[in-house]
């Protein structure tokens, strides 16, 4: 595959993970070679837009023995291959996008290799093969002349979950340990949670003497509890299934990205480290602002998006959820979604609580908005104290842990979600497991909800602008 032009030079240097997205590059062009890059200007449905790249060109369809070829093309994002491409259709003049269970009216294709991406087992090439399959058994296109003419009906927006592995791994169940990196109440609180909560043969407690919340690791020394190693030394860390960083470096800065800064400045000297000592952990991130600094820890760690995950909203969540159940009869799991401020938002589920389904958010409604909001109400002035965050980090922990595959409101990548073109980090209802996190489809969202998410959006991308990474 040439990619010697200066555009796509220009535009492939942008990319985060450039070396790995040049092999990809190459090994489509092995087995595809009909598929060639170009470059181009994507405009997610927010309106904002982003240099990129992609690949154009058919794949070929044998459909009542008669061979056909359909014209596609995918747009690459910036964390491909990480990150599973935008398919579309480009039909020409004289053909007719068919609306089915793979396609859209947009000509936009849902296919379930997108749904559930998994790099390295997920590639464009398996994709490809796929799309080939899937169209041979429905062709997304027909001619003018032959055009379905059932009405179309609307289809929910449609955004590819991550779900990002380094490939298929077994776990020694006779290992399961856990790191908290950070001490003082958070950290202290993390532990006993933890300890309470999950099954684990070695937890890990590690006081970095940068962190200015510090403490407890003298006590835990002193009482020695069963299964808890104390330790200064991020090397003890190694091989965690799970590792908490509840660690936050405070000042006297007089400017709020001063502050964060600080922050930042800690996790340089933690995260590359810990991530490389344990590649196939998923990261918990707790320190504050947990969006920004889960997005710092993405960033350093070089791991996969949905192995970086924040603790977000997912305390909110679970106090909505119990509210909405106990105090207002509705037994249907809901979330708190967007930035830890206050312009998070409520979502409810569209199925209860012992279905045995895939959960789905409910777009907004009329009907659901005041039970959200009397819940919210009842919400309030419930501060999120070090142990309650300590129980709702274990909660997640334990959900990696044991594969439950419970659905948590985490600070995830939300980059394509609900059109969000942004690289940034929001609370988003994500189904957790062993390989991390999986987030469910966006959907639309009330007019002030969509408000408060775009408002966050521009925040966080102009505060992460100003950090040095």
């Amino acid at each position: 595959m040439d990619l010697r032009s200066e555009k796509i030079q220009r535009i492939l240097s942008k990319y985060k993970f450039h070396d790995v997205a040049v092999e990809e590059l190459q090994k489509i062009y092995r087995i595809y070679p009909e598929m060639l890059p170009s470059t181009g200007t994507y405009t997610f449905s927010d309106n904002t837009q982003k240099d990129l790249l992609k690949l154009i060109g058919n794949v070929p369809v044998n459909y009542g023995g008669r061979s056909y070829n359909i014209p596609i093309q995918l747009w690459l994002m910036d964390s491909f291959p990480f990150t599973p491409p935008i398919c579309l259709l480009r039909p020409t003049s004289n053909m007719v996008i068919r609306e089915g269970k793979h396609v859209d009216k947009e000509g936009r294709l849902h296919l379930p290799g997108l749904h559930n991406w998994d790099y390295p087992k997920s590639t464009v090439v398996g994709l490809l093969t796929e799309m080939i399959s899937k169209f041979e058994e429905d062709p997304p296109l027909s001619s003018k002349t032959t055009v379905d003419n059932k009405d179309p009906h609307e289809l929910q927006a449609f955004v590819s979950n991550l779900q990002i592995n380094d490939g298929e791994r077994t776990h020694d169940q006779q290992n399961i340990k856990v790191s908290v990196i950070g001490g003082g109440d958070l950290g202290m609180s993390s532990v006993m949670s933890i300890l309470s909560k999950c099954k684990v043969d070695k937890l890990v407690f590690i006081d970095v003497a940068e962190s200015s919340t510090k403490g407890g690791s003298t006590d835990l020394e002193i009482f020695s509890l069963p299964k808890v190693e104390v330790s200064k030394d991020l090397s003890a860390s190694a091989g965690s299934r799970v590792v908490v960083v509840t660690a936050n470096s405070w000042s006297s800065e007089q400017s709020y990205a001063s502050v964060v800064q600080n922050n930042v400045d800690m996790y340089r000297g933690i995260i590359p480290t810990v991530a490389q000592l344990s590649p196939n952990a998923v990261m918990l991130i707790a320190s504050q602002p947990v969006d920004i600094m889960s997005h710092v820890a993405w960033r350093q760690s070089c791991l996969p998006p949905t192995h970086v995950i924040g603790a977000g909203c997912n305390l909110d969540s679970e106090r909505l959820s119990h509210i909405l159940d106990i105090n207002l009869n509705t037994h249907k799991p809901a979330w708190v979604i967007g930035e830890l401020s206050d312009n998070k938002v409520a979502v409810m589920s569209k199925t209860g609580h012992s279905s045995n389904v895939q959960p789905e958010i409910a777009a907004g409604s009329s009907s659901t908005k005041p039970l959200l909001d009397r819940a919210f109400e009842m919400m309030k002035n419930r501060g999120q104290r070090s142990w309650s965050v300590g129980l709702s980090i274990a909660d997640i922990t334990n959900s990696i842990l044991t594969n439950k595959m419970k659905t948590h409101s985490v600070s995830t990548l939300a980059q394509g979600w609900g059109g969000i073109g942004a690289e940034v980090f929001l609370s988003l209802p994500c189904i957790m497991g062993t390989n991390g996190s999986m987030r469910l489809a966006g959907v639309s969202l009330g007019q002030e909800e969509d408000s408060k998410l775009r408002e966050s959006v521009t925040s966080l991308s102009n505060l992460i602008s100003q950090l040095r990474i």
